[in-house]
C-alpha cells in the first residue's frame, strides 16, 4: 500500500482527494493537513510513502513545506505538488525544492492516482509542457552555468548518455528505443546514476543535468 498524506488549505479539496484515493485497492490516505507547517509535522508522525502538497498555503506554504520535510524527515517522503497556478516559477522551485512531481488541480482523477504510483516508485512526474517551461528557466540562467556537455567524472560515457535523455523527460522505455537496449539496462544506469551522484530521484537528476550544464537548454 502506498501512504498518502494530503495537504491543502481547502477542506473541500482534501476532502475529494481523500474520497477518490481511498477507493484505489494500493492507496491508503493515513491522514490531511490545512498548512504547511501541520504538513511537516504530520508527516513525522504518519510517516507517508507521498505527500499531495499544494503550494498556497497559510503559515507555511508548500514549497517552504517541502523544504523543510525533505531536510529532515525519516524516512524521506516523496513530495508531489499540487496547484492550480501553472506558473514558471512554482515548477523551478517546487522541484529545486526536492518535490519529485508537479501537478495542476485540473488534472483527471485518473491522473491525480496514477502520479501518486510513480513518484512512489521514484519516478519524476513532470510533463512535457512543464519541462519546457523549466528548460526556460534554465535557460535564462545559462550564463552562471558550467561549460555545456561535460560529462560529470562519476559517470561512464553511456550513463551521462542515459542521464542527457532523462533531462529530456523521456522515459526508461522510450530511452531503450533510443539507445536499443532492454528498458531493463536503462532503469539500471537510471539507478547507478542516482546513486553515484547522491540523488533521490529523477526529478533531482533533471534538475542536475541542466545546472551542471550536461545538457543545454534548446537541444
Amino acid at each position: 500500500m502506498i501512504r498518502v498524506l494530503i495537504a491543502d488549505d481547502q477542506g473541500m479539496v482534501r476532502t475529494g482527494f481523500t474520497v477518490f484515493l481511498s477507493t484505489q485497492p494500493d492507496i491508503e490516505v493515513v491522514g490531511e493537513a490545512g498548512d504547511g507547517r501541520e504538513a511537516v509535522e504530520r508527516a513525522a508522525e504518519l510517516r507517508p510513502d507521498v505527500v499531495l502538497m499544494d503550494v498556497r498555503m497559510p503559515v507555511m506554504n508548500g514549497l517552504e513545506a517541502t523544504r523543510e520535510l525533505l531536510s529532515r524527515a525519516t524516512p524521506v517522503p516523496k513530495v508531489l505538488i499540487l496547484t492550480t497556478f501553472d506558473l514558471d516559477d512554482y515548477v523551478y522551485e517546487a522541484l529545486r525544492a526536492g518535490a519529485s512531481g508537479f501537478l495542476l488541480k485540473d488534472a483527471s482523477a485518473a491522473q491525480l492516482a496514477e502520479a501518486v504510483r510513480v513518484v512512489a516508485a521514484g519516478d519524476a512526474l513532470i510533463a512535457p509542457a512543464v519541462t519546457k517551461r523549466l528548460i526556460t528557466e534554465f535557460a535564462r540562467m545559462g550564463a552562471t552555468r558550467p561549460v555545456a556537455g561535460r560529462r560529470p567524472a562519476e559517470l561512464t560515457d553511456r550513463e551521462s548518455e542515459v542521464l542527457t535523455l532523462v533531462a529530456q523527460a523521456l522515459s526508461n522505455q522510450e530511452i531503450a528505443g533510443k539507445l536499443f537496449v532492454a528498458e531493463q539496462t536503462v532503469k539500471t544506469h537510471v539507478g547507478r546514476i542516482l546513486t553515484k551522484l547522491g540523488l533521490r530521484d529523477r526529478a533531482q537528476a533533471i534538475v542536475y543535468a541542466y545546472e551542471t550544464g550536461l545538457v543545454r537548454p534548446g537541444t
